[in-house]
């Protein structure tokens, strides 16, 4: 885990913390300009309560970082334009209630102010909000441990399942194999059935007609024997 001494000393420590704007609000609160977007110097020595001079010195002996993270200096037209768009959203008792700057005006982002409280030494709340993304950061590797112990369980169970995968797939090849032989039989049983049944049919209707041919044979005989009993005289 990385201490307060390797933030304020190792840029890319503090390119990895840049995204970790929410703590500014979470140790203090303060106010933007109306676009909601830049504070000025002012603000930012405000926020850390320590000297303008302080902010300036510090982001000038930085320049590099802080550009890279969203410090503008505003000069010439640039700044013209910026103070007549701000002033239009300005909410203030009127237009000269906005501050504005003679020759030049330093307007830092969110990114830029977590840039200067990595970075600026003599300031309590600086030092408030570098604890709390090194506790923040603790907490993510300790999770991030704790999420790789069970990825790495898991894998070792699929492993495991792996192996007894393997093992059983010829166990299952033999079961499929004597489920085909069983279908087969079935089928095979079912044909001698369908058989049988077509069979029994042919059976039912050839004893059908011998007893047709039995009744009519008894029929005649009957007849004859009443025949000789009438010409015997018999009765």
């Amino acid at each position: 885990m990385p201490t307060e001494v390797a933030l304020l000393e190792s840029r890319a420590l503090r390119v990895e913390q840049m995204g970790r704007v929410d703590v500014l609000d979470k140790v203090e609160s303060f106010v933007m300009l109306p676009d909601g977007i830049h504070v000025r110097t002012e603000e930012v020595a405000r926020y850390f309560e320590v000297s303008t001079t302080s902010v300036r010195r510090l982001t000038d002996r930085h320049q590099e970082e802080f550009t890279e993270n969203g410090l503008r200096v505003l000069r010439g037209s640039d700044l013209r334009i910026f103070h007549s768009d701000t002033m239009s959203l300005w909410k203030g008792e009127g237009v000269e209630s906005y501050p504005q700057a003679a020759t030049q005006l330093r307007l830092y982002t969110r990114r830029t102010v977590l840039n200067v409280a990595m970075l600026l030494r003599d300031s309590d709340i600086a030092r408030c909000v570098r604890t709390y993304l090194l506790d923040a950061e603790g907490t993510l590797r300790a999770e991030h441990a704790a999420l790789e112990a069970r990825v790495t369980r898991i894998e070792s169970c699929l492993v495991d399942v792996g192996r007894a995968l393997q093992e059983l797939g010829p166990v299952l090849c033999r079961m499929s194999e004597r489920l085909d032989g069983l279908e087969r039989k079935v089928d095979a049983t079912q044909q001698l059935v369908g058989a049988m049944s077509v069979r029994l049919s042919d059976l039912s209707q050839e004893v059908a007609r011998m007893d047709a041919r039995f009744d009519a044979r008894m029929e005649a005989f009957a007849y004859q024997l009443r025949d000789l009993r009438r010409r015997t005289g018999r009765r």
